[in-house]
């Protein structure tokens, strides 16, 4: 038997919500030694409630997880949803007792609304904690809050952040990186219209160096980056919308071709 110690996120959903289920549920844990962590009621990120609930539980020994299934399977008050490592999705489940917008058809989009912006930061927090070379796309109107989200889940992750292109105080096109800019840990922030349709040639070059950098990257307007560059949407990890209400739609009609008066003052 292994002493390390791992996380699992459990879920099951109450069909009888007598009392003492939960109590059975963590006599059940108790005896086969294993700890909860976290646990919370899980409904939708609309706040329809789903009767769901969802533990974060440690173990040190895998086995007990599949005997933990086994026995949950023949509760009758409840139906045994999930019980694995956590995913990030998970993680923020149990955190935030509510489940975050995923398209149906592309798995890779996540939709948020800008009430639910601290929801979003510990998302993306939890991507930026992950090493490796990450491309993120964030799709959103003007001043929806996609910039701050990005800055605030970098310093939520404890990630050095540098712009390459933004427009959040003023018109920022990077031409260089310092040494102390490069490295692990880093994430580099690109607004995808300022990039592409109002830069220069040396700024091109860094962004060809920086998209082959094995580090987490977090590009604005993804869509217009693709359009003007050899880059696809497939290329990207994550996509998050960002919007002021759930009907608003991502537009991007004002953008002409070389010049766009978008996002930019």
């Amino acid at each position: 038997m292994s002493n390390q110690k791992q996380d699992w996120y459990l879920e099951y959903e109450v069909h009888n919500n007598r009392p003492g289920l939960l109590g059975d549920v963590a006599s059940i844990l108790g005896m086969l030694s294993i700890n909860i962590v976290t646990i919370n009621g899980v409904e939708s990120i609309q706040g329809k409630v789903n009767r769901r609930r969802g533990l974060l539980i440690r173990a040190d020994d895998a086995k007990k997880i599949e005997l933990l299934g086994s026995i949950l399977e023949k509760v009758e008050s409840i139906s045994l949803r999930k019980l694995r490592q956590p995913t990030i999705l998970d993680l923020l489940a149990v955190r935030h007792g509510r489940y975050i917008e995923r398209d149906s058809e592309d798995k890779r989009t996540f939709r948020f609304i800008r009430e639910e912006i601290g929801v979003l930061v510990d998302f993306m927090a939890e991507i930026f904690k992950r090493e490796g070379n990450q491309l993120v796309g964030i799709r959103g109107m003007p001043r929806v809050g996609k910039t701050e989200s990005t800055v605030a889940a970098c310093v939520s992750a404890n990630r050095r952040w540098t712009f390459i292109s933004s427009t959040l105080i003023r018109q920022t096109v990077r031409n260089q990186l310092t040494l102390d800019e490069m490295g692990e840990g880093h994430v580099y922030l690109i607004d995808g219209i300022v990039s592409t349709m109002r830069s220069t040639e040396k700024h091109a070059m860094l962004m060809r160096e920086i998209m082959r950098m094995p580090y987490t990257k977090v590009i604005e307007h993804p869509d217009v980056f693709v359009r003007e560059t050899e880059y696809n949407i497939s290329d990207f990890d994550y996509i998050i919308e960002l919007r002021n209400d759930p009907d608003e739609e991502i537009t991007y009609e004002n953008i002409e071709t070389g010049f766009s008066g978008f996002d930019l003052p």
